[in-house]
């Protein structure tokens, strides 16, 4: 039986990746305390209709699109950053819709995503050995001892920044900006410009034609207002318990719990102990939660985290992330599977083919090849179906600027060209032209899928 949930709960259990170096701890409680009157940055009943869509992925009846920031930065703060991240989700998801025939559930790794597990909890550059950079809203990038000393009052500036993007985010996706046939131009566009466009350019005629077909039928963004309008929620791993804690209210409708620092939050893989402070903390909230579940889980542990996280096995609560690495799905994914099937429990199963296909260049640079990224995304797009379960949702590290930081792709970035936009203050992200290459390969495995799905009902 599990105990009576608070948000504080969390407090008296094993807590991983949590800095506890903080100079001052009076001043963190201080910074928490000020967080606790803050205005909440999103509301409970957006967060219950996200849980909802997201019910009908677990069912098969729609996608899952999860992008954005590997970490979001106070540098890079810009609106024509969060625009043009903005518009490549949205290209994206046209392209996927499409492909898919089912409506595309659309949630950015944005306004939150500041914080970020490391693997080492120092690093040495030319003999000098500091603590690691840990992300904005702990401390600096820059290696010096002062900037990576833990300094609370990042945490208030990161809320800060969160309200101004989510702001902007919120007019992108009311005010007309995300109008379908401006979404189809940029798609368009594209194409028009990739070096594979030929091959995507039957994707993108069949969309201009349904675009002209509705336009034709009297369905515009005039007589339509969902042409004009989207629903993009927020999403972020939940790894500072102590800003989590301060931004979980009361809902006065339901009388639940709910984080209201974003729609959704995710565990990470190396935070998912069943014992732990963060798994204690998300069990409770009512918001729709997520888990990326890596190499190293087993099937009987992911069942008894299930239970934890989701026991009255609600569609749309939990979010399963697969996170392997292109050469170990096949070995680790379908066990996973078979057994959450075997027990009927509903989840939304979605691949993350980033964090499991990092490697280091000779020169020293974190890169991902575009090639192991995709061929992630079609192994779990294979074993799904054969275990009974469906392929939900893709989540992706991306950013809507021109970096270079993954190699290959339409655009054939190479070892060579990393130093040239190498931004990312952690992991390497996707750009925008790599993205929206990888959501057109996607639709023509989904696509195929279909044709091969209604052959073998017709023979």
């Amino acid at each position: 039986m599990m105990q009576k949930w608070t948000p504080a709960g969390w407090r008296s259990k094993p807590a991983k990746h949590i800095p506890t170096d903080y100079p001052d701890a009076d001043a963190l409680t201080r910074v928490e305390q000020t967080l606790r009157s803050y205005p909440p940055l999103v509301f409970a009943g957006e967060a219950r209709n996200l849980k909802a869509q997201l019910g009908q992925v677990a069912e098969g009846k729609a996608f899952l699109l999860q992008g954005g920031d590997c970490a979001e930065s106070f540098k890079e703060f810009h609106p024509d950053n969060i625009r043009d991240t903005f518009r490549t989700l949205m290209a994206m998801s046209v392209v996927l819709t499409f492909a898919a025939s089912r409506p595309v559930v659309k949630v950015g790794r944005i306004a939150g995503q500041f914080g970020k597990p490391r693997s080492e909890p120092i690093e040495t550059i030319d003999g000098v050995t500091l603590p690691s950079y840990r992300g904005d809203n702990i401390n600096g990038m820059e290696f010096t001892p002062e900037a990576r000393i833990p300094d609370p009052e990042r945490l208030l500036k990161a809320y800060g920044q969160s309200a101004s993007t989510l702001n902007l985010i919120r007019a992108f996706a009311n005010g007309g900006y995300a109008d379908l046939h401006n979404v189809h131009r940029w798609m368009v566009g594209f194409v028009a410009d990739s070096p594979q466009g030929k091959r995507y350019q039957e994707i993108a005629d069949r969309i201009s034609e349904a675009v002209a077909f509705m336009g034709a039928c009297g369905i515009t963004p005039e007589s339509v207002p969902q042409m004009k309008h989207v629903d993009v929620y927020t999403s972020h791993e939940a790894l500072l318990l102590g800003y989590e804690e301060a931004m979980t209210r009361v809902d006065s409708t339901s009388g639940d719990y709910y984080d209201t620092s974003a729609h959704m939050l995710w565990i990470g893989d190396r935070t998912r102990q069943l014992d732990g402070a963060h798994v204690e903390f998300m069990r409770g909230i009512k918001n729709p939660i997520g888990m990326k579940c890596g190499p190293s889980l087993e099937p009987d542990d992911l069942l008894r985290l299930i239970d934890a996280l989701n026991p009255a096995n609600e569609p749309g609560r939990l979010t399963l992330i697969a996170r392997f690495g292109s050469d170990k799905v096949e070995a680790g994914l379908p066990k996973l599977v078979r057994a959450v099937v075997k027990e009927g429990r509903s989840v939304v199963w979605s691949c993350d083919p980033m964090h499991g296909n990092t490697l280091k260049t000779d020169g020293g640079y974190k890169t991902r090849p575009f090639d192991r990224i995709l061929s992630e995304v079609r192994s779990f797009t294979d074993v799904l179906p054969a275990e009974g379960a469906y392929p939900g949702g893709v989540h992706v590290e991306m950013t809507g600027q021109q970096v270079t930081e993954c190699l290959g792709g339409a655009a054939a970035v190479t070892e060579g060209d990393l130093s040239s936009r190498y931004h990312t203050h952690c992991d390497p992200r996707l750009n925008g032209t790599q993205a929206l290459d990888l959501a057109f390969l996607i639709a023509e495995q989904l696509r195929g899928a279909r044709t091969n799905g209604k052959q073998a009902k017709a023979g």
